[in-house]
């Protein structure tokens, strides 16, 4: 057989959780057609890549991101595929662009998901040509796209095109007859068209950007349980997924969306919930979550928390946060949108009154920890700051409550302050205790939004990294088999996605994967411009030499950490349809090689066409 590409002699992983074993693995048209103990044979224009000492696994897959304007005027989404990702769910937290005008996927996205409002608008106008989800889909399969797609329908998306977004967004007002028949059409009309299911919100920290319903919760938070309980019913019949995020506030809601996913006398609603947390404000909650899910599932549900297997650590400008949401004075600061009004109610004595009173409160579940002192200065125009903590600029400044510290350095600064802090995930125990639960998914990495706030695309990589620096210390708590499959095949299939396995016959989406630099360089900081959203500075995450490659149908669109020029170029990424087989991009030729580096430019290290490396 003549192979397009050949993986040589790494450590294969198929994704299911089987042992591994060294394997050369040949590629043929975009498919996976040889996976042999003995070395294959390269033709004339084979690819070959060295994979010894490496890991060759499937591509990751991310269940939980906010690429649904990104992916529009940057269909490449470097930033995940460098880093393994192969397949990314789009749609998360009742959030798509299926339905709504651009105004209003500028103000349901713009804010929630700090991508700035005007780039949303500017998006959806330029490119906006489908009407329902069939011809989405279509859209989407005319872009080069880098990775593979699959999506959620959001629930704010079909409430705001039905209802309208003011109406979406009052308490008193309720869809009518024919607006919840039109929600149910939308919903079916996506699963027909292959969508995994749907998302939904009741976080009511999560608020609109604009000016119609500026501040306003996401139109599904409005939903009543009538009407809830009709969508649902949907995606049992249809044996689809309910992504959702609860009323952390709320307990009840928590255990009410738990229970949702039971079937007693019905079909029971595939569940995936966020999200498992070791949260510092609330640290006795990691032991309910697993214990929770493992009930629901015992009487018959098929629930899952998502969870980050890393620390949530989060960076700011000035008071541009989404956790001061939580709680009225900051979410009372961000409601202003123009600065020197914003400006002037943080000078005001009142309203620092209030914060104070926020700040100090410990009533209540929370997601931020509400402490100063464990709040580190990065970046300042005053570098005597940078290193220390709002808290400690208080002490310094005289005694001042950390809240008019912080204060003060924002109204000196803006957002020229740069701060950090971990809100969860703290605790390596209890990072390892999450990632063995079976109740559990890897994912909510939210990649593609809260640009300036956080970096999870290396998430896979990272849990990679905890898991073999715990077997090299002869402490395991899960094998590289085990965390591999967490990753890849456990999602697909309990997604019903044709994603996350590398045996023959399967599509050729693959990440090769040098475990010697699973360091930690991993969690190094850094940025970088995203030119559709006008240079804004993001940021990434940077550690070429951990991923030596990555084929996405075939076609090597990484090498040794950097996109190939194949990336973004051509269309190498499908739409994976819920539970229907998806055949690869082939290339232009059958047999053809596929696209490397330019002619005149030398070839990588560790890829040469035409045979082994020497």
């Amino acid at each position: 057989m003549t192979y397009d590409t050949i993986i040589r002699g790494g450590l294969w992983f198929d994704g299911s959780g089987a042992p591994a074993a060294v394997r050369d693995i040949g590629v043929t048209d975009g498919v996976v057609t040889a996976v042999s103990a003995a070395p294959l044979e390269a033709g004339e224009h084979t690819e070959v890549i060295d994979a010894a000492g490496a890991w060759v696994m499937p591509g990751m897959v991310d269940i939980h991101t906010h690429y649904d304007v990104e992916v529009l005027e940057g269909p490449a989404l470097a930033e995940s595929v460098r880093h393994g990702v192969t397949t990314i769910l789009l749609g998360s937290c009742s959030l798509s662009t299926v339905h709504v005008d651009p105004v209003d996927a500028g103000d349901l996205f713009g804010r929630v998901e700090a991508i700035p409002r005007m780039h949303v608008i500017g998006a959806v106008q330029r490119n906006k040509t489908w009407s329902d989800p069939a011809s989405y889909i279509e859209a989407l399969e005319r872009l080069p796209l880098g990775p593979n797609l699959a999506a959620f329908i959001g629930h704010s998306d079909m409430r705001t095109a039905t209802m309208g977004l003011d109406r979406a967004t009052r308490k008193e007002v309720r869809p009518t007859p024919s607006e919840q028949a039109r929600m149910e059409q939308m919903l079916e009309e996506a699963l027909d068209a292959g969508f995994v299911g749907m998302s939904s919100q009741q976080l009511l920290f999560d608020k609109l950007d604009g000016d119609l319903c500026r501040s306003r919760t996401l139109p599904s938070t409005y939903a009543k349980p009538r009407e809830l309980r009709r969508l649902n019913a949907v995606l049992r019949r249809r044996r689809r997924v309910l992504q959702s995020g609860p009323d952390i506030k709320n307990p009840q809601n928590i255990l009410s969306q738990a229970a949702t996913s039971l079937g007693i006398g019905r079909p029971h609603l595939k569940t995936s919930l966020l999200s498992a947390a070791d949260i510092k404000a609330n640290p006795a909650v990691v032991h309910i979550m697993g214990p929770l899910a493992k009930l629901v599932n015992r009487l018959g549900g098929d629930f899952r928390w998502q969870h980050l297997p890393v620390p949530f650590e989060v960076y700011a400008d000035g008071i541009d946060l989404v956790i001061f949401e939580e709680f009225g004075s900051g979410a009372a600061a961000l409601h202003l949108a123009d600065a020197v009004a914003r400006d002037e109610l943080l000078r005001d004595e009142a309203y620092r009154r209030s914060f104070r009173k926020d700040y100090d409160s410990k009533f209540g579940p929370r997601v931020w920890h509400r402490d100063f002192f464990d709040a580190e200065i990065t970046e300042c125009p005053d570098a005597s700051l940078v290193g220390k903590s709002f808290g400690d600029v208080g002490v310094e400044r005289g005694g001042l409550h950390p809240v008019d510290a912080f204060l003060d350095l924002v109204l000196e600064h803006g957002t020229a302050l740069r701060w950090r802090t971990t809100i969860s995930n703290h605790r390596p125990e209890f990072l390892r205790k999450l990632a063995v639960d079976p109740g559990v998914q890897m994912g909510f990495s939210d990649a593609g939004a809260h640009l300036r706030n956080m970096a999870f695309y290396n998430m896979g990589l990272r849990l990679l990294r905890h898991v073999r620096d715990a077997e090299r210390a002869g402490t395991p708590f899960m094998s590289i088999e085990h965390a591999v499959h967490r990753l890849t095949g456990e999602l697909a299939d309990w997604y019903g996605l044709d994603a996350g396995h590398l045996r023959e016959g399967s599509r050729a989406d693959l990440v090769v994967v040098d475990p010697e630099h699973l360091d930690a360089t991993l969690d190094a900081y850094a940025e970088s411009p995203v030119e559709q959203y006008g240079g804004l500075s993001r940021m990434v995450n940077r550690n070429d030499d951990a991923v030596r490659a990555v084929l996405v149908s075939g076609r090597t669109v990484v090498r040794h950490g950097a996109p190939t020029e194949l990336l973004g170029a051509e269309r190498t990424g499908v739409f994976l349809r819920a539970e229907t087989p998806t055949p690869p991009v082939r290339q232009a030729s059958a047999g053809a090689a596929a696209p490397v580096a330019d002619a005149a430019a030398p070839v990588a290290v560790g890829v040469q066409p035409g045979g082994p490396n020497t």
